[in-house]
Formats: C-alpha cells, structure tokens, sequence
C-alpha cells in the first residue's frame, strides 16, 4: 500500500533487527532496535522540534539523545535530500517529486554507524516511484541500489545484483530480494524491511529484516527509545563483530575485501 495515509511528521519506530543465515552454518540472532521514519520534503518547510539536525552552514540546532545529519547519507553533503533528487534526476527517475520518506538509524549521543538506508522515493499521488537502498560497510564505504520500474510496489519482491562488499562471510555475487511492506490502521502504523540474499546459484543464504511499530517522534518518544538502548550505534558496531566471531568459530569460509564498484549506484 502507499504511505500517503501517514502523518507528514517525524516518526520513530521501535522493533526487531532479525538475521538468519541459512548455509554453509545455520546461523540466526534478533535483537530489539529503534530508527527514524523521516518525510524528507515536509521537514524542509516544517522542522520536527525533536529532531536534532545541523544547518546546511554546520551549526547544530541544540542536542538531543537523538539527532540526524544530512552528511551520514549520500555524498557526505549538508543536504542529503538535494542530493537524492540530484540521483534520482540523472538515472531517469523524474516522477518522484512527491514525499520521500527516510528509514535510517538516529545517531545517539553524536555517533552514528547506519548499515543501511531505505528511501522510499513518491509520486505527488502517492504512489511509489522509487526505492534506494544506501548500504555502508565497516570499511567506511556506501553504495545504493535503485530499485526502480514497473514491478516496482509495497508488498512486491524486488530483485537487484549484490555489487557491494558488507560480509567478510559472503562472496560479492548472486542477488537481493527485496520486500518493503507498510500499513495504517486501527492498530497503529508500521513498517518492514525485508533484505534476503541470494547466492550465485539462486541458492537462499541469507534472510534479513528490521520492522517496527511507528510513533510520532517527539522529545518524549526520543527519550524513551534512548533509555531503553542508550548505546544503540555502537552496540550495532559491537553485534556485527560479535557475530562475526561466532562465525569465524562455526569455520563458515572467509572471503577478502574486494574493490569497492566504480559507481556509487547499481540500478
């Protein structure tokens, strides 16, 4: 369904990370997590008074528990969202001149790790245009994949090439399928994320997902979600070498970075 029916407002959303790897070692964990749902256009002409987020001239609109900076997403620039039209502009993408809502992690106490980003690029009806998927790794690196034509839906499973190192524990090959699912209702709103990964043979290897249950974001809100997980950037950093010793323990096969892609963008 479209998400024309949420609140133009700053959102947050409480949930689950869950990950399961499927081969060569069984392999699964889940753990709770918070992140911002964020109407990029709406914020432009009406700030959201919870959410900490420096000028384009770097001045820092107060502190907060919580906060977002436009340079963690996209080229590193003071406006991230100039930045998506810019992307969306150049790989043919004109239609999407209606609200784009961000999925990404806060930074918390001034730090931020954000493994991945979903952008969820409309039409002025409402309708889906485009999704981008901003990934970074722990190398410091990021790519995006558009995902963008006419099978393009909520609900629909959308496929793209895996380009981009993340895993040291996966190869650089085989697929993404990706299913975005949202809905409003009486029980309240929420979101899902779903991230599985194929390999090479169209074998599954990984089943991925973050979903949560949607509230405004307010300074209220913000507090509760930091003092239910006040370290949750660097717990992330934390869970993702965790993990990866008990891989390296269960003797899943290792595989060595290669060069990142050429293009910040594989369509």
């Amino acid at each position: 369904m479209s998400n024309s029916a949420w609140p133009a407002q700053a959102m947050i959303g409480r949930g689950q990370v869950r990950h399961r790897r499927l081969m060569p070692s069984a392999h699964a964990f889940a753990y709770r997590s918070y992140f911002l749902m964020l109407p990029m256009r709406s914020l432009r002409h009406t700030p959201c008074p919870a959410l900490h987020r420096p000028s384009a001239e770097g001045k820092a609109a107060g502190w907060s528990w919580l906060s977002f900076h436009d340079a963690d997403h996209g080229d590193g620039g003071p406006d991230c969202l100039a930045w998506l039209d810019d992307l969306l502009q150049r790989e043919g993408v004109h239609e999407a001149t209606g609200e784009v809502w961000l999925h990404c992690y806060p930074r918390v106490l001034g730090h931020a790790f954000k493994p991945v980003s979903f952008w969820h690029c409309h039409r002025p009806d409402g309708s889906l245009a485009a999704i981008v998927v901003e990934v970074n790794n722990t190398f410091g690196e990021r790519h995006c994949y558009l995902l963008h034509g006419p099978t393009l839906a909520y609900g629909r499973e959308l496929l793209a090439t895996k380009a981009f190192h993340v895993s040291p524990f996966c190869r650089v090959s085989g697929r993404y399928r990706f299913r975005f699912m949202h809905s409003s209702g009486p029980q309240g709103m929420r979101c899902v994320a779903r991230v599985d990964h194929d390999d090479e043979l169209g074998q599954a290897l990984l089943q991925t997902s973050v979903s949560g249950e949607l509230q405004a974001l307010t300074q209220t809100s913000a507090r509760r979600a930091f003092f239910d997980m006040p370290a949750q950037s660097l717990m992330v950093l934390a869970r993702i070498h965790w993990q990866a010793l008990r891989l390296f323990l269960k003797r899943v096969p290792f595989f060595g970075k290669p060069a990142a892609p050429e293009t910040l963008v594989t369509r």
